[in-house]
């Protein structure tokens, strides 16, 4: 990570809350088309809530939106980044301000819509009873629009994979819309966490449930994309596959000598 590349572009004004208060972390790049209108849901979803934009040096001037909507909203954030190092080098980052600022919950967001923002208050509601909130595609309840039926299986393929391996019962572990208790960060050693992209999103999770926290799984509709381009590339499936594999073989090895996991 490049820790002496982020600087924020709205500098904290004032305190910005007790504890509880939350932040929405919306990584981006090239999301110029998106940022705005994900922005403004999210405002009208969750009004107290704080948005914190980490962009990765965007080329299409994502940047730039995001400082504008930052200056006519005092509860809009920007944390500009040096380049494009991946989705959990950003949500890294974005976790690091919101501890630094004393936020109380902190949201994982997809800046392209996919994630609806009107879902927020389910899972801050359901976060009240639980350590960690998951909004999930595969549960009773949830489901995925304008997906192809491949992409829909590599999502629940990777989803059952991991869950399999690494013995963890989540039903969405891939997925990227989350809501955290600062407390729960706190336990997940997050400057040990390398991962990047839905290998990431398996990792805290995997974290969480090894650390005892308590994980609930909240059915969302998850919607594809309209503008822009995905993320997706098979780069991030092959990290994913040997990251997994490797976690699960290591447990099980680590189970039959008695080591505490990784």
């Amino acid at each position: 990570m490049n820790d002496g590349g982020d600087r924020a572009s709205s500098a904290p004004r004032e305190e910005y809350g007790p504890l509880g208060t939350t932040l929405v972390i919306i990584p981006t790049y090239n999301e110029a088309d998106n940022l705005a209108p994900v922005v403004a849901r999210v405002r009208e979803a969750v009004p107290e809530a704080h948005v914190l934009v980490a962009d990765d040096n965007s080329p299409d001037g994502t940047g730039k939106i995001a400082d504008e909507l930052a200056a006519d909203d005092e509860r809009v954030h920007v944390l500009h980044r040096a380049g494009k190092e991946g989705l959990g080098a950003a949500y890294l980052a974005g976790f690091r301000w919101g501890l630094e600022h004393d936020f109380g919950v902190l949201v994982e967001m997809d800046a392209d819509g996919s994630h609806q923002p009107e879902e927020l208050p389910r899972l801050l509601t359901a976060l009240k009873g639980a350590d960690l909130v998951l909004g999930s595609r595969w549960v009773p309840g949830g489901r995925v629009v304008n997906w192809p039926r491949s992409r829909q299986l590599l999502s629940r393929g990777g989803s059952t994979y991991s869950r399999l391996l690494l013995d963890v019962p989540l039903r969405d572990i891939t997925g990227g819309y989350r809501a955290f208790r600062r407390e729960t960060l706190e336990r997940l050693g997050l400057t040990e966490v390398a991962s990047q992209g839905y290998c990431f999103q398996v990792d805290l999770a995997r974290r969480a449930v090894q650390a005892g926290c308590s994980v609930v799984e909240v059915p969302i509709t998850f919607v594809e994309r309209e503008h822009g381009d995905s993320k997706m590339s098979r780069d991030i499936v092959v990290e994913a596959l040997w990251r997994v594999t490797a976690w699960g073989v290591g447990g099980r090895v680590n189970k039959v000598l008695g080591r505490t996991p990784d």
